[in-house]
């Protein structure tokens, strides 16, 4: 492993993290502990500032929200006129999004997923799936067979030295987005935001940084 030029480790070496995942148990024990502090109440600011690479001025777009939790940006971009899909393996966060937003939906079953339910607002434009898409391997096969042609994605890491922390979040260094990616993507990093906090620091590293790209499908 090697620094960059900023002061990144970067490289394929992941430290201790590289057998470790959050089993759905541990996802969900989040959700029923308020354990949630990857929520941002208030919205990504780096989504906010960069909304317009994504939509690149376009309207009545759909938009899929992988592992959405209640991200308060689905209300947002509906609010626009945009058609939400999101898919999170917690009921409660999906609930939690309607609840807060004073957003009536109805539920339904979706037959071809075993336990799967869909939650959809009154409105027709937010239809959120309560099932598990947990799997990296898949999650990322499920990414490239949605996106059409010329479509983008934003998507944000984290990076910090895994020799110092466990995780959850888990650091991703480019190397890993280039390789689960780099076949059917052009990728760009937009920003690397300086995020450390004493909690970090209490975790035993010495920095943390969010890293946001864009990737864009060319196949």
């Amino acid at each position: 492993m090697e620094r960059s030029a900023d002061g990144v480790l970067e490289g394929s070496d992941i430290g201790s993290q590289k057998e470790r995942v959050v089993t759905k148990e541990e996802w969900l024990q989040k959700w029923e502990t308020g354990n949630i502090g990857f929520h941002k109440e208030q919205g990504h600011p780096l989504f906010q500032k960069y909304l317009d690479v994504l939509l690149n001025g376009r309207s009545g777009l759909r938009l899929f929200f992988p592992l959405c939790g209640k991200a308060v940006e689905m209300k947002w971009l509906a609010d626009m006129g945009h058609n939400v899909v999101g898919v999170e393996v917690s009921e409660q966060a999906l609930k939690e999004f309607f609840a807060e937003h004073n957003l009536p939906y109805c539920e339904e079953p979706v037959p071809e997923i075993s336990g799967a339910k869909k939650l959809q607002s009154a409105s027709g434009n937010i239809s959120l799936y309560c099932c598990s898409i947990y799997d990296l391997s898949s999650y990322v096969s499920l990414m490239i067979t949605l996106m059409e042609k010329n479509s983008s994605y934003l998507v944000v890491t984290v990076s910090y030295d895994p020799n110092k922390h466990k995780g959850p979040p888990f650091y991703v260094p480019e190397s890993e987005i280039k390789s689960l990616f780099g076949n059917h993507c052009e990728i760009k990093c937009l920003q690397k935001v300086d995020d450390f906090s004493d909690r970090h620091r209490q975790w035993g590293l010495d920095y943390f940084l969010e890293v946001l790209y864009v990737l864009k499908f060319v196949a």
